[in-house]
């Protein structure tokens, strides 16, 4: 697999072999003992998910305040524009952002570890976002900062208009006023 560091070190792409002919492909999602390596030390994941959006839907930018979750992220079906925001007040890239296409074509992953929000926007008519985390899912510790906060100045691809929006993001937090880890 290759892997590559972002602008902030922590947050990494990983991009598996893929093994393809006029059949199809072949890839190896997910290596415990290749992953490891990779991140420096062992990561458990406690559970996958699965999440199908149309186009224009922007899911987050979510984070648990307790019970703090790491994520491993793919898309299977289609491509989104993934997001990770570092909300560590301790970091030295505390409130910067990188962002990542991920797709079914280039086969990307993106590691966001704990300490991180995490959104993604959608680009195509629908895909499917699979991710694995390190904690269980916690409602009453998610916490959510508004996607167009101008302090975090996020570059979204256009869709062709306002992103759509659950009740829950539409009401998010301003970064400045969010409540973040130490």
């Amino acid at each position: 697999m290759k892997v590559t560091p972002t602008n902030i070190p922590e947050v990494l792409v990983i991009e598996p072999k893929v093994f393809g002919d006029s059949r199809g492909f072949f890839l190896e999602s997910f290596n415990q003992k290749a992953f490891d390596e990779v991140v420096g030390e062992h990561v458990e994941f406690v559970q996958d998910n699965h999440s199908r959006s149309a186009r224009g839907v922007l899911r987050g930018l979510h984070y648990q305040i307790e019970q703090p979750q790491g994520k491993l992220v793919r898309v299977a079906r289609g491509a989104v524009f993934d997001v990770a925001v570092d909300v560590r007040k301790s970091s030295p890239t505390f409130g910067q952002w990188v962002g990542v296409e991920l797709s079914e074509d280039n086969h990307k992953q993106m590691w966001v570890p704990a300490g991180f929000a995490h959104a993604f926007l959608v680009l195509s008519e629908t895909a499917d976002f699979m991710y694995k985390t390190t904690d269980y899912y916690a409602p009453a510790h998610e916490r959510a900062i508004a996607w167009d906060d101008p302090e975090l100045d996020i570059r979204w691809p256009d869709v062709g208009g306002l992103p759509s929006l659950s009740a829950k993001d539409s009401a998010a937090a301003a970064f400045r006023t969010a409540e973040v880890f130490d």
